[in-house]
């Protein structure tokens, strides 16, 4: 779950991480209120969207006084905006972030992330923050230090310390960053995130640290334990295809290839299009079906997998388990052909509880289907239909 820009400065507040005084403007009106309210020299307008790269789009205005504050959020608001980040379709802007501009002596670039690679949460901090920042990586043009943290996620203050030392920091700055670091730490366990990221973190004259720009992201599979942020989710902003297949026990993700999936297992899963991917094909999804599934919901994605045009074969990959064994499944393959009255050539790999009474099961739904032994023959004649078809990468 991306929480947008006050939505992440709002809970970074909570754990006192300092960031610009502001407020949620939804008319020009509101922005030029906001902006005499915080009575200060300069204004930041900002639109809200889940993406970055704002700035280059227009998305983020300097003002000076309260009427121009409106008359930014005027040419913002009701506006979609694009960006790198967003792809051409954009997002609509539906509100605006209204702050007092920070004077900056300088900015640093501050991250905490789940290294998949590593299995572990680490922190990015680079010399220089601002949305280039990819483009100077890439370039050569700025480094990122690194720092491992504990599976406690509190990081080392001696590690802290030496890192802020590596950022080049002076040692009246040294005990804000330490401390907005560990508050950041905290900030990341407790609210189960895969990405907190500062860019730009200001350092003021003061010494002062202050988050310019925010962004969190949250895992999905956690947001039971979260009903706080759950309620701040605009599904506007979501994909909606997405959002209701959360709602039916699927976790699912649209791809731009043309093999559909079908498997039981987020390791699976991924497992299953690594292999397409290895075997020169194209996935047209992830699809993680939940033990909680039901045989409906299983029709709902694989319906979902039939109404696709891009979708040409479609791959069911499962293992059948105590909770939900493989029978399951097929009833819900079978529902979504009849359903829809649509077909696909399917490749079948079915193994564990139930496999063979789900290849009946099958049978009777009138679902023609390749049975294969094992993942890589399923995987391999799947790509190959597809190739036979004339579709290639």
């Amino acid at each position: 779950m991306k929480l947008q820009e006050f939505q992440s400065k709002m809970l970074l507040a909570r754990y006192g991480i300092p960031v610009p005084r502001g407020d949620i403007a939804l008319t020009a009106d509101d922005a030029r209120r906001i902006a005499f309210e915080l009575n200060t020299e300069g204004f930041a307008v900002k639109a809200q969207v889940p993406a970055g790269g704002r700035g280059r789009s227009k998305g983020v205005v300097l003002v000076s006084s309260p009427e121009e504050a409106g008359a930014a959020a005027r040419a913002m608001l009701g506006r979609t905006l694009v960006t790198e980040q967003t792809g051409p379709v954009g997002y609509p802007v539906r509100q605006v972030l209204v702050e007092e501009a920070v004077t900056v002596d300088r900015s640093l670039y501050l991250a905490i992330l789940i290294d998949t690679a590593r299995a572990e949460m680490a922190v990015l901090a680079g010399p220089e923050g601002s949305e280039e920042i990819e483009d100077k990586l890439r370039s050569a043009e700025t480094t990122i230090e690194r720092l491992h943290l504990a599976a406690s996620g509190k990081p080392d203050r001696a590690d802290a310390e030496a890192l802020a030392l590596r950022l080049e920091l002076e040692s009246r700055q040294i005990p804000a960053f330490v401390a907005l670091l560990e508050q950041l730490a905290s900030a990341f366990v407790e609210n189960d995130a895969t990405l907190i990221e500062l860019n730009p973190l200001a350092i003021t004259k003061s010494g002062a640290v202050i988050a310019l720009d925010a962004k969190i992201i949250s895992d999905d599979n956690a947001m039971f334990r979260h009903p706080d942020l759950m309620a701040l989710r605009d599904e506007r902003e979501d994909d909606g295809v997405e959002v209701a297949a959360q709602s039916r026990q699927l976790n699912y993700v649209r791809m731009d290839g043309n093999i559909g999936v079908v498997a039981n297992g987020a390791g699976l899963g991924l497992a299953t299009l690594d292999m397409i991917c290895a075997a020169n094909g194209r996935p047209a999804n992830f699809m993680d079906i939940r033990t909680t599934a039901n045989s409906l919901d299983i029709a709902y994605g694989c319906s979902l997998l039939l109404e696709n045009p891009a979708v040409r074969a479609i791959l069911v990959n499962v293992h059948g388990g105590g909770m939900q064994p493989c029978d399951t499944i097929a009833d819900g393959l079978g529902i979504a052909t009849r359903r829809t009255g649509l077909k696909r050539p399917t490749i079948v790999r079915l193994a564990g509880n139930n496999a063979e009474y789900a290849r009946f099961r099958l049978q009777n739904f009138g679902v023609k289907v390749i049975d294969c032994p094992d993942m890589w023959s399923a995987v391999t004649r799947a790509v190959a239909t597809v190739q036979d078809m004339g579709e290639t990468r």
